[in-house]
């Protein structure tokens, strides 16, 4: 083979091997030809050792969040881990009240994964970050030996602006406040339980990942600066599990009604099924927010009015408790714990 020359890449059979990984040829094809073309950024062309951005307009702050995706099944109804990998790490900086600026992604790759796959989800990725207008910036690529790894792991890093004078934080819950909730519980983790155990179920239930930062821009527009008090998006361990990290940051006890809670009657019968509460299940797609009672209501109208809060719901209420016990008004009139989420019911969901 002459000096220089690369073999194309074999979109259909070819399978990652540790030369993607060693830093030489072999990786810097992989690169150009995969990564930097799906992600189409000035920034990832020139090939430097990081990304300059510009600096936020004067008086913001930077937020930055970082997070590490290991879903199995990789493609599920709805998404996959590219996609989802995109709209979790935007997600967490927008729960921050931020305006998500730019992405960084890390990918461990396993010998042997196939690179049509990749592709997939590096196609899907891009997507994502095209649709919601972050940018992917800056990256990495590094291979482990095959049975060390699970097909391919995605590590993200966003970085956002939070405007002055902007507080919003898990800290910041009062009695008296309002809980609502963007939309229907449990999609994403019974969508990724389906295709995993290859359970058939009469209507299929898609995943509900999504980029939140547009439902949180307009939910924040609609309202007086500090009438959010929290956001947060309730992925693994689901609602009830986001509710105790609030009721103990905010040492606050909260009350919720289980008569409101948006549940798919299909996610209810699958739940009821295989044994799980719709609570505990991982969302991708959803925020929770904590208002001020006397703006829930525009609060609800706002969310409700953008696409992804077209379902959302006033599901509680927050309680002066400084034991932060969080407690559910069932149906039946009575009360009932709801405690954090005790062992793994649905591993590698996000």
């Amino acid at each position: 083979m002459k000096p220089g020359y690369e073999r194309p890449l074999d979109w259909k059979h070819g399978r990652v091997d540790m030369n993607h990984g060693a830093g030489g040829r072999a990786s810097a094809q992989l690169v150009r030809e995969l990564f930097v073309r799906a992600f189409d950024h000035p920034a990832l062309a020139a090939g430097d050792d990081g990304a300059c951005l510009p600096a936020p307009p004067p008086g913001h702050r930077l937020v930055v969040s970082t997070d590490t995706h290991v879903v199995s099944p990789l493609f599920f109804p709805g998404g996959d881990i590219g996609s989802l990998a995109v709209h979790g790490t935007i997600n967490d900086v927008a729960m921050m009240g931020a305006v998500p600026l730019a992405l960084t992604a890390g990918f461990v790759l396993e010998e042997g994964f196939a690179l049509a796959d990749l592709r997939r989800i590096a196609g899907s990725m891009a997507a994502a970050s095209r649709a919601a207008g972050v940018p992917v910036v800056a990256g990495d690529t590094k291979v482990v030996e095959r049975g060390h790894g699970d097909g391919v792991f995605v590590c993200t890093t966003g970085v956002g602006a939070l405007p002055p004078g902007r507080e919003i934080g898990g800290a910041r819950a009062r009695a008296g406040d309002a809980v609502l909730v963007s939309g229907t519980l449990g999609d994403h983790g019974v969508a990724v339980l389906s295709r995993r155990e290859s359970l058939g179920f009469d209507t299929e239930i898609v995943s509900d990942s999504a980029a939140l930062h547009g439902l949180v821009a307009a939910l924040l527009a609609a309202l007086p600066e500090g009438a959010v008090r929290v956001l947060r998006d309730p992925t693994r361990g689901g609602l009830a599990t986001t509710l105790n990290e609030i009721a103990q940051q905010s040492r606050v006890g909260m009350l919720v009604d289980e008569s409101a809670l948006p549940v798919r009657a299909q996610v209810a019968g699958a739940c009821e099924l295989l044994g799980l509460d719709p609570l505990y299940v991982a969302n991708e797609g959803k925020l929770v927010a904590v208002v001020d009672a006397s703006h829930a209501d525009a609060a609800l109208a706002a969310l409700r009015a953008h696409p992804l809060g077209a379902e959302a719901a006033r599901v509680g209420t927050v309680a002066d408790d400084p034991r932060c016990f969080v407690q559910m008004a069932t149906r039946l009139g009575g009360r009932r714990m709801v405690d954090w989420l005790t062992g793994e019911p649905l591993p590698r969901i996000c």
